[in-house]
């Protein structure tokens, strides 16, 4: 049973990692949608158990979402409604998920109030690094 758990949070988090894709652009209306889910998201109080955004729906979230994987999966992730969507579709269809029924879209809800796109146009994805500093590597020869 530990290994089965294991094994599906590694494919998810595979799955998270090599499905997420970007976006062409982004419009000012959506940039300031999401700064404002990111600053909301950083805002509000923690769970202390999961890291996750403390919420009437908490509870919900935590007993649907992390009976099978690590809330870091959830934090991690910046994704819309429809790529959330598409996230538990595949865990319904791949990883023996059950069907949430009226519960879905309270999670979604969840997800995407805290957990939607960040400000850059990677959905699901970090933003690329800033202002990096390149140096030149000497030769050891």
């Amino acid at each position: 049973m530990k290994n089965n758990c294991l094994m599906l949070v590694l494919a998810l988090a595979g799955f998270l990692g090599i499905a997420a894709q970007t976006a062409s652009h982004t419009s000012d209306a959506r940039s300031s949608r999401t700064a404002s889910a990111r600053s909301l998201a950083d805002s509000v109080k923690k769970d202390p158990e999961t890291g996750l955004a403390i919420d009437p729906q908490l509870m919900l979230v935590k007993g649907q979402c992390t009976a099978c994987h690590s809330s870091k999966l959830i934090l991690q992730s910046r994704f819309s409604r429809d790529k959330w969507i598409e996230r538990i579709r595949w865990m319904q269809r791949t990883q023996k998920l059950w069907d949430l029924g009226e519960s879905e879209p309270i999670i979604l809800d969840y997800l995407v109030k805290y957990y939607g796109p960040a400000t850059g146009s990677f959905d699901g994805r970090r933003e690329p690094l800033q202002s990096i500093k390149w140096y030149k590597l000497e030769s050891s020869r």
